[in-house]
């Protein structure tokens, strides 16, 4: 078996860097199977985490001067969370990988230490049955392992407590950014045509830059200023961020001569068109559940379609007029 190193070099900082931006992000990943590191003993714990490198970095830099066994599942390049919901992270690939490593004749004892975000795609009794090895939910954290390891493999109060910080909230966006410029750059350039043929090139050029700080104002101020945005609901906290963006826009582009109708239609579309990105990020925060998402989606996504539609029926009727 492959002994890992605890410490990372250029192309490992290269590669979290380009997966922050998703640049090769489902390609991020390293091969499945049991590691050492440091010098294990067979009394030596086995900790298991997913093949998303990130995740494997983090792992392994934190147990740095440690020996012990790590046992990493195939789950495609996606993290412990997000592979546990989708079941990549799950009870039938922890028992195929702890069987196909020979793991029970590497290590004397019989428990495997996952960590607690894993918990959703695992029983730890079927685990059990199957391959007669039990299991342990360590931290959230991995940067709690070496102290989880220290206490006699204890969690304590703190290690279960999930956080959303300010920086966890601004490391998630540079994804977002990205998987977004390929619609951001359609729509925005029908927006500026569109607008363009309706009320000539400043009109057009208007529109533009308010389209384009609606969409950041949805992927970038909504996250950011979530814990402060009025309202539970994502799509709520968004529309507020992008009705304060419409206000703060229509304020510095007065020279742009806004009719009546362009400043309602603004008021309409723009909250509606942040309200979607900021609702979109609920698949990356820690507290939103899924019966939760859809529910509203259910009630955001046809109040956002008829704002937008409504926007543009208004400046549609303030030409005419």
């Amino acid at each position: 078996m492959a002994r890992i190193a605890t410490q990372t070099g250029f192309a490992d900082t290269l590669g979290t860097w380009k997966a922050r931006w998703g640049i090769g992000r489902m390609d991020f990943l390293v091969p499945p199977g049991l590691y050492a590191i440091g010098r294990p003993t067979p009394d030596a714990p086995v900790l298991v985490t997913a093949n998303y490198k990130m995740s494997y970095d983090i792992v392994r830099l934190t147990l740095d001067s440690r020996n012990c066994w790590l046992l990493v599942l195939e789950t495609y390049g996606i993290n412990v969370w997000c592979a546990a919901g989708k079941g990549t992270f799950g009870t039938g690939e922890l028992v195929r990988r702890v069987t196909s490593s020979g793991l029970a004749r590497v290590v004397n004892h019989r428990r495997l230490i996952l960590p607690l975000l894993g918990a959703p795609g695992v029983a730890a009794h079927q685990v059990k049955q199957r391959c007669g090895f039990t299991v342990s939910y360590a931290c959230i954290r991995a940067a709690d392992l070496p102290e989880y390891l220290d206490n006699g493999l204890a969690t304590t109060p703190a290690m279960r407590r999930l956080t959303f910080t300010l920086y966890e909230r601004l490391v998630l966006i540079p994804v977002e950014l990205v998987l977004t410029l390929k619609a951001l750059a359609v729509i925005s350039g029908l927006v500026l045509l569109a607008c363009g043929v309706l009320g000539g090139l400043t009109a057009g050029l208007t529109a533009f830059g308010a389209y384009i700080g609606a969409v950041l104002s949805g992927i970038v101020l909504g996250p950011l200023l979530l814990p402060w945005l009025p309202g539970r609901s994502f799509a709520v906290k968004g529309a507020v961020a992008g009705l304060v963006w419409a206000l703060c826009y229509r304020y510095l582009t007065t020279a742009a001569g806004w009719s009546i109708a362009a400043t309602l239609a603004a008021l309409l579309v723009l909250p509606a068109v942040s309200a979607f990105y900021t609702l979109n990020f609920t698949g990356c925060s820690t507290y939103t559940s899924r019966s939760g998402v859809r529910k509203e989606m259910r009630l955001g996504l046809p109040v956002m379609g008829g704002a937008v539609l409504a926007g543009v029926v208004v400046l549609l009727i303030g030409r005419l007029i």
